[in-house]
């Protein structure tokens, strides 16, 4: 034990002493003079909306300056019952949810068996669907309202929801298949000696490792799904009390046209729950990616 505590100590110090070579100055010099630009740049817009979002159009547009005296929550107020934010914040969430639920385990399924098992057009079918990631969402459209309807699914937040939950089906199919195809066999071989099938062997052996790819396959779908706009405004034309929050923002430019500050703590609203579910689950969501690309 004390000699396991030295060891640590002596590390220590030594990492203590350790001096940056004129090459690793020069390097770290150069990457801040990159990088903090970028960083602000791409950070601004966020930061704009966030600030503009507690102040008036005359607070907005008369000054630079990013903060100001007082913070006009009634803008997160008004957008969230006069712009009928609120329920489109639930129905965003309705959609979201079931969308990942049925989402991540329907890909995860068609993972495990594109990944564990050979059968004959497996490579066609990873061809296949890796022109699918190239297809504009534009072209898809007029089938799935066409199936949504004919399955009498139209005009209800369950037929968004089914049409969400293949929007990004594809790149979450090939990170479980190349997740699966890296896990050791003898894993199959020993629940199948104690007489488990298909379906147990996935839900009881393999899904359980799976936890960062399904992170990864529950931050895709949900910010496809939170954020997308084209499926949820065709599908709720006749039903305008439907609209996802991305829908309604939108529509905030014909209402509300001259207050930023309540267009802008609607977006604040829309944003938040992106960035809570991702600082939660960054972790998995790197080692998802690193996984697959190793298998």
């Amino acid at each position: 034990m004390h000699r396991a505590r030295s060891s640590k100590r002596e590390l220590r110090e030594l990492q203590g002493r350790r001096r940056f070579t004129r090459a690793d100055k020069i390097a770290l010099a150069v990457t801040l003079v990159v990088m903090v630009p970028l960083a602000v740049v791409f950070a601004y817009p966020f930061f704009w909306m966030v600030t503009s979002s507690v102040k008036s159009n005359v607070e907005i547009f008369g000054s630079l300056n990013p903060f100001t005296p007082t913070l006009r929550v009634s803008n997160y107020i008004n957008a969230w019952n006069d712009a009928n934010m609120g329920q489109y914040f639930f129905n965003s969430v309705f959609v979201t949810v079931f969308s990942i639920i049925i989402s991540v385990f329907s890909n995860a399924l068609m993972g495990y068996a594109l990944g564990r098992y050979r059968f004959p057009g497996k490579a066609v079918i990873f061809v296949l669907l890796g022109l699918v990631i190239f297809l504009p969402q534009g072209f898809t459209v007029i089938p799935i309202f066409d199936i949504i309807n004919r399955i009498g699914l139209g005009g209800s937040l369950w037929g968004v929801t089914l049409a969400e939950a293949g929007g990004v089906s594809v790149v979450i199919v090939l990170l479980f298949a190349g997740f699966f195809a890296q896990m050791p066999k003898e894993l199959e071989e020993a629940a199948r000696i104690d007489g488990a099938g298909f379906l147990r062997v996935f839900w009881s052996v393999y899904l359980p490792l799976a936890k960062p790819v399904i992170a990864t396959g529950v931050i895709l779908q949900f910010m496809h799904s939170w954020n997308d706009f084209l499926l949820p405004l065709v599908l709720t034309l006749t039903r305008p009390e439907l609209r996802t929050l991305s829908v309604g923002i939108y529509d905030l430019q014909n209402q509300f046209n001259a207050d930023w500050g309540l267009m802008t703590a609607a977006a604040s609203i829309a944003l938040l729950p992106i960035i809570v579910l991702f600082i939660f689950l960054q972790r998995y969501f790197v080692e998802s990616f690193s996984g697959a690309v190793k298998g």
